[in-house]
């Protein structure tokens, strides 16, 4: 019986709840969106795992158990036989539901030390990738859900408003900017009436595209009053939730 005495154990925390990360080990498209081009995955037990790196380098392995939504289980080795031979090591991943989406606990168990630790950084680093690749697909709509926020901001119903903010926000929302610290939807309400009041005819927009990683969007915008022109230039930051809605806003204004 084969001895796996040396484990290489890791976690992360990914922006998405447990379902849509696991369809990543269900589907050979996303699974290959992880690895790279060329990866397959064969999601049942006793199916085949190919896992193509750049560079033409191969890992296969079997599929050894499938649970969904909560665990894959799964063999791992060189198809070259270096340094380990395919199905040589066994690499088990377990998913938890957590505040912030999902924790992903990963343990890749290796019959020498010296192979663990030759997949330390490895691992550090294809569990960043396959996290900000299940993220970019959670938050494949952010650009329209940002731009409906400036939106929002500009409407003058306060009731309309409430509805355009709940439409991608969640209800607890935060918000601050060197004007104001707001807590939920209904604390914001009142201090966006107040900067029309105090601003009117400005309105916020967005400029150039939208950059994110791991559930985090930044957004560079100007505003314009119709008559005045440009008033100012920033920044925000948007934190998104595990369903790719708004948890909280931090404006920089750039004056």
């Amino acid at each position: 019986m084969t001895s796996f005495a040396h484990r290489l154990d890791r976690s992360v925390v990914i922006r998405a709840t447990p379902a849509v990360v696991f369809r990543y080990f269900t589907d050979t498209v996303r699974w290959a969106s992880w690895w790279g081009a060329g990866s397959t995955i064969d999601p049942r037990p006793g199916g085949r795992v190919l896992i193509r790196y750049p560079g033409g380098i191969e890992v296969a392995g079997e599929v050894l158990e499938l649970e969904e939504p909560r665990r894959l289980v799964f063999t791992y080795g060189f198809v070259s036989g270096t340094p380990i031979p395919a199905g040589s090591s066994v690499v088990t991943i377990r998913l938890e539901p957590s505040r912030d989406g999902t924790e992903l606990h990963l343990s890749h168990a290796f019959q020498e030390a010296a192979v663990r630790d030759e997949h330390v950084q490895g691992w550090r680093y294809q569990l960043g990738v396959f996290s900000s690749v299940v993220t970019s697909e959670v938050n494949g709509q952010a650009e329209r859900v940002v731009d409906a926020w400036f939106d929002a901001w500009a409407e003058t119903d306060v009731a309309e408003r409430g509805r355009r903010l709940a439409a991608i926000a969640v209800p607890g929302v935060r918000f601050s900017d060197r004007f104001g610290v707001t807590d939920g939807i209904d604390d914001l309400l009142p201090h966006v009436s107040a900067a029309q009041r105090f601003m009117p005819g400005v309105r916020l927009t967005r400029t150039g595209t939208i950059r994110q990683s791991q559930g985090v969007v930044l957004a560079d915008w100007i505003a314009r009053a119709a008559e005045a022109g440009e008033r100012g230039r920033g920044t925000n930051v948007f934190i998104m939730d595990p369903e790719g809605r708004i948890e909280s806003v931090t404006g920089f204004w750039s004056l």
